[in-house]
């Protein structure tokens, strides 16, 4: 398994050594370690180590003498499941891993005699406009055409994603929001039930060689209605502040601009226009015929409602590192 240090990836992991399967998650070694070991990875694998039939091995993804030395170790494998993406979206992280750490493993794989792929991608490259989508499509096709059974499923909104702003609210500041709040919608799915979806794509043969959109249970959501819902669990009044998508564009074409002549400064500029793509798109399945997008047809799973984990947030009960997923 790969990308198994992040949210999603331990969900994943637990969720198929529960599903009887024995897992060799392949991660990164912690910079300060030349020799890692359970105890200096403890922190990082997120307790990984804690739980009985996962085993961790370490090295280089992109590398693909590491893959093969550190990883598969000459072994044979069924399977290999993937949550592993780039961290910022950025064209060069976005080539690098999204697609060729994910080319280099398939073909490590391969070798090591795995038959299936299951590959956890997003909603929306249906709507191919910034590199990380056309470098996870890439793959995709990759994938597809190696003769290998693969399940990619293509997931909605995480609760992750919409949590950014709880504390903002806690401390009395006003909901933000794109627009009236209604310009886009999704149906968040969770960790767990998203690492579950994943886990059986092994032994569902309904899901063997499909690309699998997936939300979460319940009606779509706009960011209007989750500042409603949020305001109600804190018990006050609703708040909420709109940010002209004109302003995203201001700041787009300037970065753009000037990132004629700063590398740095391009990359800001993509990563606008990342935060504008999900200010103006849904993430629920694209109609190709109309071009429009439809909650009806957005497939939904689980039992674990977005608005049950922002009382959980609340309480206390559960915490959330936002990392990248740091929208406002």
């Amino acid at each position: 398994m790969l990308g198994a240090t992040g949210t999603i990836g331990r969900a994943t992991a637990w969720a198929l050594v529960r599903s009887g399967h024995e897992v060799v998650c392949f991660v990164r070694p912690r910079p300060s370690s030349n020799t890692p070991s359970r105890h200096t990875l403890g922190s990082r694998d997120g307790g990984l180590t804690e739980l009985k039939g996962i085993a961790l091995r370490f090295g280089d993804v992109t590398d693909a003498a590491s893959l093969a030395r550190d990883g598969f170790r000459g072994e044979r494998f069924d399977v290999l499941v993937s949550c592993m993406a780039s961290r910022t979206g950025a064209p060069k992280d976005a080539w690098a891993i999204d697609y060729g750490a994910h080319a280099t493993a398939l073909a490590a794989a391969t070798a090591a005699g795995v038959s299936q792929v299951v590959l956890l991608s997003a909603i929306c490259v249906q709507k191919p406009l910034l590199a990380f989508q056309q470098a996870k499509l890439a793959f995709e096709r990759m994938l597809i055409d190696s003769g290998l059974t693969y399940s990619i499923v293509r997931p909605t909104a995480f609760f992750k994603s919409l949590s950014g702003q709880i504390d903002r609210v806690k401390r009395g500041k006003p909901f933000l929001m794109f627009g009236d709040g209604t310009l886009t919608a999704c149906k968040p799915i969770s960790d767990d039930d998203l690492a579950r979806y994943i886990a059986d794509c092994l032994d569902d043969q309904s899901r063997h060689n499909r690309i699998l959109a997936i939300g979460g249970p319940g009606e779509a959501i706009t960011p209007k209605q989750q500042g409603e819902r949020l305001f109600a669990l804190l018990h006050r009044e609703p708040r909420f502040k709109r940010v002209p998508i004109a302003l995203l564009d201001v700041i787009i074409a300037v970065l753009s601009t000037l990132g004629r002549v700063s590398p740095k400064l391009a990359a800001k500029a993509e990563l606008a226009r990342i935060g504008r793509y999900y200010a103006t798109e849904s993430m629920l399945v694209l109609n190709p015929e109309t071009g429009l997008y439809d909650a009806a047809a957005t497939p939904s799973t689980g039992s674990q409602t977005l608005f049950d984990f922002y009382a959980h947030l609340i309480s206390g009960e559960a915490r959330v590192d936002l990392g990248e997923h740091a929208v406002f």
